[in-house]
């Protein structure tokens, strides 16, 4: 046997001169040697996947994921790691583009050998993802997807944030209830599902409140202009506009709004939370109120801990995204340790079974479609920070 893995180039090259055979027979040992090292190698540790846009036109949302993971990764490990084994992310960036991240997904589940995944902000990439998922029997949670969608996937499909349907409605209950308004014009990127649901979802429960939608407009994900959606919606007198969308577009939108003239509320939803929005809008943004999962104003001391640990590792304080990452993976080290194994099948009926887990966005129980219940806040931008407001339910 050769017990010099190193060597086996130079070997080989002078068994196959001599004889083809013996050097492609030997290839196969080998080859099988360097599957069974592996194997063990893996079994020293648990690996979990992610992809996430760590670069691209949603890079804030990827980077502030993988810090929260990071983060979660590095305190268990300084613990002992799970069940005497330490985690291991393994990281994959999508480039914000869709079709990445399903050849992500495979490489990750099939190379990788991972047991479980992580992550994906965007609903259209965790849509990539899910159906891989569950074919393969791995557990998924999504930290941010909150189209309703995702989990209906299959019974591998898991998230940590709300869905559409209920942050919708609660931004809904907000404007009729708290800031008194009852003529709303709606703008929505229509190539994007994220951006659709969640103005279906805002839309039907402010009116059955009483309130009007007195203008829909739509655009494009990548559009520049939006000046004549906004000349029309000035035209139908809105005491404030709901714009379900990521900050890449939103920032554009409100400054151009308020260059136009505009000095109403705009309302939006969990995709402003990243500090490229308070950057991208400047003065503009002052007064704009949203829909979030966490806040670091929190006085929890779970989650003050959270925040000074996570701001004294990169120098900032987390953002909802970062929060949700960081209670993915603390939720499966604590599923894993519940069982005593990392089996994926095993895993999956741990996290299902989830009831009252503590964690920084809330105490986790799941219901039937594997979606956390728990509660919102909503945030108002005001001298260019996130600030809370309060916490609501419906």
């Amino acid at each position: 046997m050769i017990t010099s893995l190193k060597r086996r180039g130079f070997f080989l090259k002078k068994l196959e001169f001599m004889c083809p055979l013996v050097g492609g027979v030997l290839f196969m040992v080998l080859g099988a040697c360097k599957k069974a090292e592996d194997r063990s190698n893996l079994s020293h540790v648990i690996r979990i996947g992610m992809t996430l846009p760590l670069s691209g036109l949603e890079a804030s949302y990827g980077q502030d994921s993988l810090h929260g993971a990071e983060l979660a990764t590095e305190e268990l490990n300084a613990r002992g790691g799970v069940l005497g084994r330490k985690i291991e992310l393994v990281v994959k960036d999508n480039q914000s583009k869709a079709g990445e991240t399903s050849i992500i997904v495979r490489d990750l589940i099939s190379r990788s050998h991972v047991t479980a995944l992580v992550g994906e902000g965007a609903t259209g990439r965790s849509l990539e993802a899910a159906p891989i998922a569950q074919k393969n029997r791995i557990p998924f949670i999504s930290s941010g997807s909150t189209n309703v969608k995702v989990t209906k996937i299959g019974d591998y499909i898991f998230r940590m944030c709300f869905i559409d349907t209920f942050q919708g409605a609660v931004m809904a209950k907000f404007a009729y209830s708290s800031l008194g308004k009852r003529n709303i014009a709606v703008i929505s990127d229509n190539s994007k599902d994220y951006s659709i649901g969640l103005a279906q979802s805002f839309s039907k429960a402010f009116i059955a409140m009483g309130g009007r939608i007195v203008a829909q407009q739509i655009y494009s994900a990548g559009d520049k202009d939006f000046s004549s959606q906004l000349t029309a919606i000035k035209a139908a007198h809105p005491d404030a506009i709901f714009l379900p969308s990521y900050y890449t577009e939103a920032t554009s939108i409100i400054n151009q709004a308020r260059e136009l003239g505009f000095d109403v509320p705009f309302l939006g939803g969990d995709g402003w939370d990243s500090a490229e929005f308070l950057k991208m809008g400047g003065q503009a943004v002052e007064g704009v109120y949203f829909v979030d999962h966490f806040s670091a104003d929190n006085k929890s001391p779970l989650v003050q801990n959270f925040v000074k640990s996570y701001a004294r590792k990169y120098g900032t304080a987390p953002s909802a995204l970062a929060a949700l990452a960081y209670d993915s993976i603390k939720l499966l080290a604590d599923a894993m340790q519940r069982i005593g194994e990392t089996d994926p099948m095993k895993v999956r009926d741990a996290l299902a079974a989830t009831v009252d887990c503590p964690a920084v966005t809330g105490t986790i129980s799941f219901d039937e479609d594997r979606n956390p219940k728990k509660a919102a806040v909503i945030v108002e931008v005001r001298n260019h920070k996130f600030n809370f407001l309060k916490t609501t339910e419906l």
